[in-house]
């Protein structure tokens, strides 16, 4: 477990910038009013960029000249949107304290931000983090970020190496609550020769999918089902869902019958308040997870440029 991320701290700006959470807050309020996908939108832009080489914002750069592909080149992330709006919130904060507060500590508070104001738990997130000095190339996220076609052992894997516990591990899935699953991620379920994709799926519910996410590459891009019935509100929807055999990725549906992580979801499914505990904490350790402090990388002016 990566040690690195204690030299965060709740008070980290307490003399170079008291009001930066106010400032987060009341800059994304407008936009989470207007735009209710923004919330989903960069809860996933956080766990994008902290599963690639940490929470440094190196998902927020831009290729730039004679840069190779950075990370958004990467298929995995299709769909991740809103980068700007972490922009936006950094120069209202440079407006306020110029050089100060980093873009990996400002995307953090936003999608802690992003979990309030959907009804999730207030998460309080320790800060400190420094921004990378360098843009990873789309290979990494390829290699790092779990494909939807995952299985529970290998997303367990991947939660228990940023020092997660088993209802940790299941809660930071429950982020899947929000928002939307593109097509393309479900092709190989839903039309793969091996029936046993759908197996406990019920069948009205595999029916709608094949109905709404029709075979082809022309549709997949375009196309999403819902990941429960109540995409912008953070609850416990998605286990109740799950419950159900309305688990929309393969990892949704297997969880269920894994007796690893079967006990996990039935428990968050009957009991929201266990969800959001244990969801806050997994929030906080991501947060966490390889982070830049101190002395190492920089404090970005612009979010999406290295210099």
């Amino acid at each position: 477990f990566n040690v690195k991320g204690f030299d965060l701290s709740y008070n980290f700006y307490e003399k170079s910038c008291p009001q930066v959470e106010d400032i987060v807050r009341n800059g994304l309020q407008p936009i989470f009013l207007t735009d209710p996908t923004s919330a989903p939108a960069l809860l996933r832009l956080m766990f994008h960029d902290c599963q690639v080489q940490g929470c440094d914002a190196s998902i927020l750069v831009d290729p730039g000249n004679g840069n190779e592909a950075t990370e958004m080149a990467s298929s995995k992330n299709l769909g991740i949107r809103k980068r700007e709006i972490v922009s936006m919130v950094k120069s209202m904060v440079e407006a306020q304290c110029p050089q100060q507060v980093s873009c990996a500590d400002i995307l953090i508070l936003a999608a802690r931000e992003a979990v309030a104001v959907t009804g999730g738990p207030r998460i309080k997130v320790p800060l400190g983090r420094r921004d990378s000095s360098h843009a990873p190339s789309h290979r990494l996220p390829d290699a790092l970020l779990p494909p939807a076609t995952a299985g529970v052992s290998e997303m367990l894997n991947i939660f228990t190496n940023k020092g997660m516990n088993l209802e940790e591990s299941v809660a930071v899935l429950g982020a899947h609550t929000l928002g939307i699953t593109h097509c393309s991620n479900l092709q190989n379920r839903l039309y793969s020769r091996n029936n046993d994709e759908l197996r406990g799926m019920e069948p009205g519910f595999a029916a709608f999918l094949r109905l709404t996410c029709q075979k082809g590459p022309l549709t997949s891009n375009l196309s999403f089902v819902l990941n429960d019935p109540t995409p912008f509100s953070f609850d416990n929807e998605y286990y109740v869902n799950a419950m159900r055999g309305r688990g929309v990725l393969k990892i949704d549906a297997e969880m269920v019958s894994n007796p690893k992580t079967a006990h996990v979801m039935k428990h968050f499914s009957m009991n929201e308040a266990d969800f959001f505990r244990a969801f806050y904490s997994a929030f906080v350790k991501l947060s966490r997870y390889g982070v830049l402090t101190g002395k190492q990388g920089v404090i970005r002016k612009n979010c999406n440029q290295l210099s």
